[in-house]
């Protein structure tokens, strides 16, 4: 029986200087109980096509065609009006989006969010919709509920803040779950408990999911039927052992192709341009050839017992009780041309470790030597200047970015900061450096896809012609093909002007594909580290054994 039935949608956006045809008359549909996976380039249709289900894109979409839900009674939700529409979102339809940080309210705590959700679809007593809330943060993995509940976003990890946005999708027991990307911000441990999870409660209560990923591995695992999106159009639709064993489009074919491999180092990942084209070159990076770039490198970063804490409780003076220990004493070096990777699970203190060292969040204590500069005991002049050598590509590409700036300014502002020569022609540059188009110069942030604002990130970063960047998930918000052609660009990058990168990621394949040494991060500490096909082909620690055991 079948739950959802798209026909003839076709999806256009009206600009100043153009029209763009997003979506362009595709049709399929979801039965009862199914899971279907849509995979694609960014930018291909994918998210466009999930928001216009529960009609919420923008003033500027114009939507044609039909979308059938049929689980109590026959609706056309593109006919429903605002007040008919409201009630399937978050109640017969959930949905989890893309990017959690702007989609969570960031002035509310997370369990109020949660409790708002449940409440707007059900005639449910506060301390009941308590429960229900902190009974669904242990469905979701998230140990501290207490503290999870009482947080506000900005306190948690990506990780962390997509869980609860997971929490809140799942809480009213939705029909059909919309699920746009999520387990992007996930380490892999926690990515497979949720996926199980979403299994269990699909299986359960015979729940349709609708799955958007660009992690092909993930829509192996979890889909019945898999559509394949690319320009607005589906390519190819059937069914998964179908789709991953036999494609039948080059398109499909190139999607595959470019996954990094787990059991092999490759020197450039095949992108779909080079399949199609027939000039995949797989060729493996040898022993010798890895000892021979580690010997020829110096040394540009000493951190030395690097500490960063938070407070966790405070007195009535506002001092605090105790601290969470985010980073705890953490020591090691990065040498020049290098990339250092850094991998844990979700909350494990990554991300405050890279921002400890770049001193955008204030360390406790320790040493942090940038050749031979310790930024400890830099003023804020000296260390303003500075900032130019050492940059960072956040995780959130659309928190990094100012909404009302077009994106071409975004990447002049910081060239005007430190006085190096710009232009309109460089910014240009920078961008189709990055896959990106010259008339995107005045395009604003909310007018790409969650991919093309990364790939904004990055070529702002490189404005600055610096010596070192941490990639914190710089990656993770890209379907493979775009993630292969800016990998293969930051290693080109990195041969051409011997930069260094701290590269944080949950994802293992792209670890041990741009990953010289790796360092394995556990509860603000250190527990192993070394070079990557060491890690990868004898893991001496538990817990790494478990994250590479998780890799789907």
């Amino acid at each position: 029986m079948s739950l959802l039935n798209i026909q003839d949608l076709q999806i256009q956006f009206t600009l100043p200087e153009q029209t763009v045809e997003a979506v362009k008359s595709i049709a399929f549909e979801i039965q009862k109980g199914e899971v279907v996976g849509i995979v694609g380039e960014s930018g291909s249709g994918k998210s466009v096509t999930a928001l216009s289900i529960l009609q919420l894109l923008v003033k500027n979409a114009k939507v044609e065609g039909q979308i059938w839900h049929t689980a109590t009674e026959k609706k056309d939700l593109l006919q429903l009006s605002p007040r008919a529409i409201q009630q399937y979102r978050g109640n017969t339809i959930g949905m989890i989006f893309q990017e959690p940080m702007s989609s969570l309210n960031p002035l509310l705590r997370c369990g109020p969010q949660i409790i708002e959700a449940l409440q707007t679809h059900r005639k449910i007593e506060a301390a009941s919709a308590k429960k229900i809330a902190l009974d669904w943060l242990k469905k979701v993995q998230l140990e501290d509920r207490e503290r999870i509940f009482k947080s506000y976003p900005h306190e948690l990890s990506g990780g962390q803040q997509q869980r609860v946005m997971i929490a809140m999708a799942m809480c009213c027991e939705p029909d059909l779950l919309i699920a746009d990307e999520p387990t992007t911000a996930l380490d892999v441990q926690v990515q497979k408990a949720i996926l199980e999870l979403l299994k269990q409660l699909q299986q359960e209560r015979q729940m349709s999911i609708l799955f958007i990923s660009h992690d092909l591995g993930v829509v192996a695992d979890l889909a019945d039927q898999v559509v394949v999106m690319r320009h607005g159009e589906i390519v190819e639709a059937g069914k998964t052992q179908q789709i991953f064993e036999q494609p039948q489009h080059p398109y499909t074919k190139g999607l595959l192709a470019c996954r990094p491999p787990l059991d092999r180092k490759l020197y450039r990942l095949p992108t779909i341009q080079d399949f199609e084209e027939g000039k995949v070159d797989i060729s493996e990076v040898t022993n010798n050839q890895l000892i021979k770039e580690e010997e020829i490198s110096k040394t540009i970063w000493q951190v030395e017992r690097l500490s960063t804490w938070f407070p966790k409780e405070k007195n009535i003076f506002g001092r605090a009780k105790s601290y969470v220990k985010a980073v705890d004493e953490v020591s090691f070096d990065i040498r020049a041309g290098e990339t250092l990777a850094l991998v844990g699970e979700s909350g494990s203190g990554k991300t405050t470790l890279g921002r400890s060292i770049l001193r955008l969040v204030e360390p406790r204590s320790g040493a942090l030597n940038f050749e031979g500069q310790n930024l400890m005991q830099l003023s804020d002049k000296a260390l303003r200047k500075l900032r130019q050598q050492i940059q960072i590509i956040f995780q959130n590409p659309y928190a990094a970015l100012n909404p009302r700036k077009p994106i071409g300014y975004a990447i002049l502002e910081p060239m005007k900061v430190h006085d190096i020569p710009h232009s309109r022609e460089k910014v240009i540059g920078l961008l189709e450096r990055v896959g990106l188009q010259a008339d995107h110069f005045t395009r604003y942030p909310h007018e790409f896809s969650g991919g093309q604002r990364q790939r904004v990130c990055i070529a702002r970063a490189l404005a600055l012609k610096p010596k070192f960047i941490v990639c914190d998930e710089c990656v993770s918000a890209l379907d493979v093909s775009v993630q292969a052609q800016i990998l293969n660009l930051l290693k080109d990058l990195q041969a051409e002007f011997n930069l260094s990168y701290l590269f944080i990621t949950h994802d293992l394949s792209v670890v041990r594909f741009i990953g010289d040494r790796v360092l394995v991060m556990k509860s603000g500490k250190i527990v192993e580290r070394g070079r990557a096909e060491a890690i990868f082909e004898n893991p001496k620690e538990e817990y790494t054994q478990q994250l590479l055991e998780a890799v789907l």
